[in-house]
C-alpha cells in the first residue's frame, strides 16, 4: 500500500540489447531473426562434388547469380580446392581464376562476396575488387592474413586440427571434440583481436568434414548449441563425405537432401549461418525450422 501522494515504485526498464548484426557489403545482417546462407561457387577443376563445372569465368558468375535468385545472402568464391589431396595452387593462379569473376559480379552490383582464401596476398587483393568477407579454412594461421581482412566485413576463422590435407580423417582424435573445437576457436579470436581485427567481425566455423572421423562431426553437429558463446557460428555440412556414408548417398541430389537434414540439425543447436552448394533446398527448408525456432524463443 502506498500512502496519500505517494507513489507506487516503477521498475526500471530492462535495458533491450543490442542487436547481433553482422555487415556485407550493402547489406546488413540481423542475426537470430533467420539463418543466412552462403552459397558455395567453386571456381577449381577438382573441388569434390563441382569441380571444373564454374571455372570459366562466365559460368562462374552465371553459378553465383542463380544462387542470389534461389535465396543465397553470401556468395563465397573458392578458387582452391580444400578436398583431402588437393593440388595446391600459387597466388597467383589463385588471382588468376578469381579476379574476373569478382569483377563481372561487382558490376553487375553484388557487393556482399566472401572469399575462400588463406594466402593473405589473394585476401588483400581481393577485399581491393570489392569483396566483403574472407573465409580462412586454415583459422588465421598465416599472421599475414590477420593483418590483410583487418578491413574485411566480417572474417571466418575454422577449425581445423591437421594442416596436411593429405591425412585421413580417421587418423584424428579428441578426448571432446566440441570442447577441442570451442576452445581452439576462442584461443584464435583471442589471437586475431591482439592482431587487430575486430571481435564483432569475427565468425567460427567448427571445421565439419576437416580432420574429423563420422562421429565427430556428428557430434558437432548435435552439440553446436555449446559453440554459441562464440558467436556467430558458421556450419557448412554441404556434400561432405560423412553425410555420403551415412546415408548411403549415391547422387548429388540425394547427398543435398542429406545435407538438408544436416543444416537443420545445425540451426536449431544455434548456428547463424550455413555454407551449402544447394542453396534453393536448403533455403526451403530452414523457412520452416526459422518459423519454429523463433516461436519456441
Amino acid at each position: 500500500m502506498t500512502g496519500r501522494g505517494q507513489h507506487p515504485s516503477v521498475p526500471a526498464p530492462v535495458p533491450v540489447p543490442a542487436p547481433r548484426v553482422l555487415r556485407c557489403g550493402d547489406r546488413t545482417f540481423e542475426l537470430g531473426l533467420r539463418t543466412y546462407l552462403m552459397g558455395v561457387v567453386n571456381i577449381t577443376p577438382d573441388s569434390f562434388s563441382d569441380g571444373g563445372l564454374h571455372l570459366a569465368p562466365a559460368a562462374a558468375y552465371d553459378h553465383a547469380m542463380r544462387l542470389l535468385e534461389q535465396g543465397a545472402d553470401v556468395i563465397d568464391l573458392g578458387a582452391e580446392s580444400t578436398r583431402p589431396g588437393a593440388t595446391p595452387v600459387g597466388v597467383d593462379e589463385e588471382l588468376r581464376r578469381l579476379i574476373p569473376v569478382i569483377e563481372r559480379l561487382s558490376a553487375a552490383g553484388v557487393r556482399c562476396l566472401s572469399i575462400d582464401t588463406s594466402k593473405a596476398e589473394v585476401a588483400r587483393a581481393s577485399l581491393d575488387l570489392g569483396a566483403a568477407w574472407i573465409n580462412d579454412v586454415d583459422g588465421l594461421r598465416d599472421p599475414a592474413m590477420a593483418t590483410a581482412a583487418r578491413d574485411a566485413d566480417a572474417v571466418v576463422v575454422m577449425h581445423q586440427q591437421s594442416m596436411n590435407p593429405s591425412a585421413a580423417d580417421d587418423d584424428v582424435t579428441y578426448r571432446d571434440v566440441v570442447e577441442e573445437v570451442r576452445a581452439h576457436l576462442a584461443a584464435r579470436i583471442g589471437w586475431a583481436v591482439a592482431a587487430g581485427v575486430r571481435r564483432d567481425r569475427i565468425v567460427v566455423d567448427p571445421g565439419i568434414g576437416f580432420g574429423k572421423t563420422i562421429a565427430h562431426n556428428v557430434e558437432l553437429l548435435a552439440r553446436s548449441g555449446e559453440l554459441s558463446s562464440l558467436e556467430p557460428v558458421l556450419v557448412g555440412p554441404s556434400r561432405k563425405r560423412f553425410l555420403r556414408a551415412l546415408s548411403a548417398a549415391s547422387s548429388l541430389e540425394q547427398l543435398d537432401t542429406a545435407t538438408v537434414g544436416a543444416c537443420c540439425l545445425a540451426v536449431f543447436g544455434g548456428a547463424d549461418l550455413v555454407r551449402v552448394h544447394a542453396v534453393g533446398e536448403v533455403r526451403r527448408a530452414l523457412t520452416i525450422v526459422d518459423a519454429a525456432r523463433t516461436a519456441t524463443t
